[in-house]
């Protein structure tokens, strides 16, 4: 080895933020580029400085939280190495919320230390016989294996027995999936997997466990091992988006403006993923500052009923509930604004009754609203077992079109709805009348609505979400103003519109 790469090594191995640098510029072909937070130093290099006392046995149980997006999940990658770099029979286990994503960075970490600059400066050779993308091997021995965080871990360990230096570790990136975190028995399920089959992982007495992703939930894993609950002394480091005196801590990337609307339009978001501190037990999603009330009834352009079914009459259950909507154009100074609407919520029907009387109670409500001069010719109602012979039966009526809306795994949790609903509200998109009888009753329930699930009722939030994601999310109120509507396909394009979401939202959180 010449001089000159001599020294490239030691200076590399000497300082892993360098190292980070260098090999994003050979893998990418671009200069890392440092963020320049005001008052603060860059988040990177305080990651890089816990992750290097990971490794030099300063700090063995490290938990990193940071925004999505922030580039932690690479840091980590190249902290393994970097790690492997200085010794290469290091045995490290990779665990995400999935194993397929678990995989996708075990892959660009074999990719990284088959570069060819990386193996003429630290003689690190993968075994020829590593061809799994989950699973690989170097010629002295290391290992890298990666797991889903909900799955069975055998046949793999982390670190060595018996050695006083750096052997591997237990990296655990973003382990909740953000769209079952809601969930309580998914989220204690990931909580006892991590005790019971994660953590006994460790081969060695002073094996690191390093945990890292944004906060999701105030019940999460962090919030678990951060109070000590599994009787080990967690260093924390708590990288928020906007600083405590107020400044953006990554401006080239998410400036203090563009924070501070997130931090009005998307709160629940904001607190939890961007500042690390899920909102608290009893905080609403929802204020009455969210709703306009208007005095005078808007342009209506189309109208909708939604409408979530009981199960029973018994007061302890969600009630029945019929929402009528009216869809409008925002107007600034009388002018209509291109693009944008809102929902009027025009009457509101809680009921306690027995699934017999359903469908005579809906077609009561159904003519209360047809009074109205824009005629509402459709209803969407949830397809839950009440709600499936309802959707039968209003089939038969003429001139309405019923939509049965089916609730999955796929389109998200309840929870995780209310708080996609959130922007659009918050944004004032949801108005109702100032002396109507049913606006005190609708305020009263939305702003009970918490993202934890303390409170006791859904019911009208449901029919809530179901008119904001008709308007604002699948668009398909707005479409059925601009042309005529295929009702045929309709069901299915909204659902599609849910599944889209879902797939952008586990896109988005899986990048590190």
């Amino acid at each position: 080895m010449s001089d000159g790469l001599h020294n490239l090594r030691v200076d590399l191995l000497s300082d892993f933020f360098l190292f980070n640098c260098y090999i994003f510029k050979e893998r990418t072909g671009r200069d890392f580029i440092i963020s320049q937070p005001t008052s603060n130093e860059s988040h990177f290099l305080t990651i890089c400085r816990a992750l290097e006392d990971v490794f030099f046995g300063h700090i063995q149980y490290l938990a990193i939280n940071c925004p999505p997006g922030w580039s932690k999940s690479s840091l980590v990658k190249n902290f393994i190495c970097w790690a492997t770099a200085w010794h290469s029979d290091c045995n490290h286990l990779y665990i995400s919320y999935s194993h397929e994503l678990a995989s996708s960075h075990t892959h660009e970490i074999k990719q990284t230390m088959m570069l060819p600059i990386y193996r003429k400066l630290f003689g690190v050779e993968i075994n020829r016989e590593s061809s799994a993308k989950d699973f690989f091997k170097t010629t002295s021995g290391g290992a890298i294996a990666a797991f889903g965080s909900s799955g069975a871990i055998t046949g793999r360990d982390a670190g060595l027995p018996g050695l006083d230096r750096y052997s591997g570790g237990v990296c655990v990136d973003d382990i909740h999936k953000p769209d079952e975190v809601h969930s309580d028995v998914i989220r204690e399920k990931v909580k006892r997997n991590y005790i019971e089959t994660i953590q006994p992982r460790t081969r060695g007495a002073n094996v690191p466990i390093i945990i890292f992703g944004q906060r999701l939930h105030q019940d999460d894993l962090f919030s678990y091992l951060l109070k000590g609950e599994d009787g080990n002394d967690w260093h924390h480091v708590n990288i928020k988006a906007i600083d405590d005196a107020g400044n953006a801590r990554y401006p080239e990337v998410m400036p203090l403006q563009k924070l501070r609307t997130m931090e009005k339009l998307q709160r629940y978001k904001y607190a939890s993923q961007y500042q690390q501190d899920p909102v608290p037990a009893g905080g609403g999603l929802y204020t009455d500052d969210d709703f306009p009330l208007l005095e005078n009834f808007p342009d209506i352009l189309a109208t909708f009923i939604t409408g979530d079914t009981s199960e029973t009459e018994k007061d302890w259950n969600d009630k029945t509930v019929f929402s009528f909507w009216g869809l409008y154009q925002i107007k600034h100074k009388n002018v209509a604004v291109p693009d944008l609407y809102a929902l009027h919520w025009l009457d509101c029907r809680q009921l306690q009754i027995e699934p017999k009387d359903l469908e005579a109670e809906f077609l009561d409500f159904w003519g209360s609203c047809m009074t109205f001069k824009v005629k509402p010719q459709l209803a969407i109602i949830e397809k839950k077992s009440t709600g499936v012979t309802l959707v039968s039966v209003l089939k038969n009526v003429q001139g309405l079109k019923v939509l049965g809306i089916d609730r999955t795994s796929k389109s998200g949790s309840k929870t995780q709805r209310f708080i996609d609903m959130q922007q659009f509200i918050a944004a004032k998109q949801v108005s109702l009348p100032l002396l109507a009888k049913h606006t005190k009753m609708c305020l009263d329930h939305m702003t009970d609505i918490t993202a934890n699930n303390t409170h006791r009722f859904d019911d009208i939030a449901d029919t809530c979400y179901d008119a904001v994601n008709a308007a604002f999310i699948d668009k398909i109120i707005v479409h059925q103003v601009a042309s005529k509507v295929d009702y045929n396909q309709l069901a299915a394009t909204m659902m599609q519109g849910q599944h889209h979401l879902d797939f952008l939202r586990k896109k988005a959180h899986g990048s590190g």
